[in-house]
């Protein structure tokens, strides 16, 4: 199987503007050229003088885009609502609530603490469509409006709302948490990222024996070593302290991941399980679940045995709403840990994901120490091949011919995927089987193919089309 291709851009990736911060993509000069088309892309939508939500994370370097992206804002005569360091979803309650006309997060998400980013929000708290982003993008370059100003009283303001952080943890408080055993022990990573201080007000306020842990955050330690890329932190820390289970958060609070007693990770496939039956049972699923190409086929088979439909959507969590759009459903998610369950929250957000996870397990009388082995994962192997050009790569004879042997060699015991990445110069292959010597044999031969097929293609190029 391989993944549909979208429509390619140059700024905007899967997850907003992104790149090392004061380089590149990611200079002030561009964050405030960005800020103004945004302004001026809704002012051209009818609105006249746009209210825009802005919150960050806690990287070094986050001050400096944040002003020069707010000063973009201003610019365009924009009113911009400063929340501070605010997680990701955080910005989607303020924007939902104060009924903004949109919101802007200037934040890299779960990359080192050097690299930063911006992604804007819709009125209704969501991101937006690839359409809409390729038109701010068009406003970067149309001269006509860089010479359209405002002056006077018609120039944008600020005003700063910190204390709206109290209003979100609230909300998350009130719509996810039921039913929970207060005296769980759980143990909460936050990454040294943007929910530092919003996890502490949530857990501890559920739960009676809460540890919260990387949480100190010194702008040049998001990420680094904690929180969902390196899931050993809370694992350890769950395991030596002995507690029930924990729980890790990426920067900007968008992702959840848990791991067991046992130390062994509880990813987004298993919680999509979890919260999909509970949900059913409750009558207030719809038209099933939603994930990704990139989610287990055992969730697609642990779903079936309640007469659950799965439908799967490119990588990425806004097709992962598109989907659950089109599709009529009220979950859907990555593996990854990004989860959204449209009647509790309209966006991926971490600490409310998180906490109606757990919220479900005690509705249904889970238990935690058993997911993992009762879930039945499919074994995965995952190889990643350079390419530059990878729509050419993608169409070589050989590389074709061996993933349909590879896909007719598993049949229904497994299955390939293949997908271009979305930020690197690397096609990605994907063998899942439900054996793992079926595993090893098919993703062996496959990879050796497609790596023979690759180098064979490089050797014609240099030759200047010999063989051709």
């Amino acid at each position: 199987m391989q993944e549909t291709s979208r429509k390619c851009r140059c700024l905007f990736g899967t997850d907003g503007v992104r790149d090392v911060a004061n380089r590149g993509l990611m200079t002030p000069e561009m964050a405030l050229r960005l800020g103004r088309s945004y302004a001026l892309f809704l002012i051209e939508r009818g609105v006249s003088r746009p209210v825009i939500a802005v919150g960050r994370d806690t990287r070094r370097s986050g001050p400096m885009i944040e002003m020069a992206l707010v000063s973009g804002f201003l610019s365009a005569g924009a009113e911009v609502v400063s929340l501070g360091v605010i997680p990701t979803p955080g910005v989607s309650f303020v924007v939902r609530r104060l009924s903004c006309d949109g919101g802007a997060v200037v934040s890299a998400s779960h990359n080192p603490f050097e690299y930063n980013g911006i992604k804007f929000l819709g009125m209704d708290g969501c991101k937006l469509s690839d359409d809409d982003e390729a038109e701010i993008e068009e406003y970067l370059a149309d001269v006509v409006f860089d010479d359209w100003r405002p002056t006077g009283s018609s120039v944008g303001s600020v005003a700063s709302r910190p204390e709206i952080l109290s209003e979100y943890t609230e909300h998350v408080v009130r719509t996810c948490c039921f039913g929970v055993d207060p005296e769980l022990s759980i143990v909460v990573d936050c990454s040294h990222g943007a929910a530092s201080e919003a996890a502490a007000m949530v857990f501890r306020r559920c739960f009676h024996r809460a540890v919260i842990i990387s949480d100190r955050p010194e702008r040049n330690n998001i990420n680094d070593g904690c929180g969902v890329i390196h899931m050993e932190n809370v694992a350890s820390a769950v395991l030596s302290g002995g507690h029930s289970l924990g729980m890790a958060l990426d920067g900007d609070a968008d992702r959840v991941l848990f791991v067991d007693p046992k130390g062994r990770i509880i990813d987004g496939d298993i919680i999509l399980w979890v919260l999909g039956r509970w949900l059913h049972g409750e009558g207030r699923l719809g038209n099933g679940v939603v994930a990704t190409v990139m989610s287990n086929k055992a969730l697609e088979e642990k779903l079936a045995q309640d007469g659950i439909p799965l439908t799967r959507c490119p990588v990425g969590d806004r097709y992962v709403l598109d989907a659950m759009r089109s599709s009529g459903s009220s979950l859907g998610g990555e593996q990854s840990g990004h989860v959204i369950a449209s009647d509790f929250f309209p966006t991926g957000d971490g600490l409310s994901s998180g906490l109606l996870f757990l919220s479900a397990c005690s509705m249904l009388g889970e238990d935690i120490n058993t997911l993992v082995d009762r879930f039945g994962r499919y074994p995965q192997v995952l190889k990643n091949f350079h390419a530059t050009d990878k729509e050419s790569f993608l169409g070589l004879p050989g590389v074709q011919g061996a993933i349909e042997r590879a896909c007719q060699e598993l049949g229904e015991l497994g299955r390939v995927l293949v997908r271009p990445s979305g930020t690197e110069p690397l096609v990605r292959v994907l063998v899942e089987a439900r054996e793992d010597q079926l595993l090893r044999a098919v993703s062996e031969a496959l990879f050796e193919e497609i790596r023979r097929s690759g180098e064979e293609a490089l050797v014609r190029d240099i030759r200047g089309g010999e063989g051709r």
